[in-house]
């Protein structure tokens, strides 16, 4: 199986970086993970809606030039649906059986993802009703991907 991260923007922060190599580094023995960064776009405080819109559209662009035609699209969205970890890695382990073998996370930027983005998603998954900066979101995904995989190997994990 082949696991794309695609996401809006650069990580600065060396903590998040530092996480986001560690969980790369043990899903290496699992699967191919690739990161596939998009450049993100300044956005002012109390910009009008319209300009919200046309900012998630022009990342959700770039987003969509990473997306591949035969991979399945799962989009991190806040109206997306809630699993558990268990559920999560049946999930997986599901789309594996299926014949997907190349998956694609889409996390947005700071406004989320646009509609275009959205309707390319073969499935929209969300990790809570709280918001989390989407660098953050990264590292949190990453480790729900490396559980699941332990999960599925019937390895320990935390719970």
């Amino acid at each position: 199986m082949k696991i794309d991260i695609c996401c809006v923007g650069k990580i600065k922060e060396a903590y998040y970086k530092d996480a986001i190599k560690e969980y790369v580094k043990r899903l290496s023995r699992y699967t191919t993970l690739n990161i596939l960064e998009v450049a993100d776009e300044k956005t002012p405080d109390g910009i009008s809606e319209t300009a919200q819109i046309q900012i998630k559209d022009k990342e959700g662009e770039r987003l969509m030039s990473k997306i591949k035609e035969e991979a399945y699209v799962i989009a991190l969205a806040i109206d997306g649906t809630k699993k558990s970890s268990e559920k999560m890695a049946r999930d997986l382990e599901r789309l594996t059986i299926e014949g997907k073998s190349h998956i694609q996370f889409v996390i947005g930027g700071s406004l989320g993802l646009s509609n275009q983005v959205l309707k390319r998603a073969d499935a929209k998954l969300s990790f809570s009703d709280l918001t989390f900066p989407h660098q953050l979101m990264r590292v949190i995904l990453l480790e729900q991907i490396y559980r699941s995989f332990r999960i599925i190997h019937h390895e320990p994990y935390h719970k």
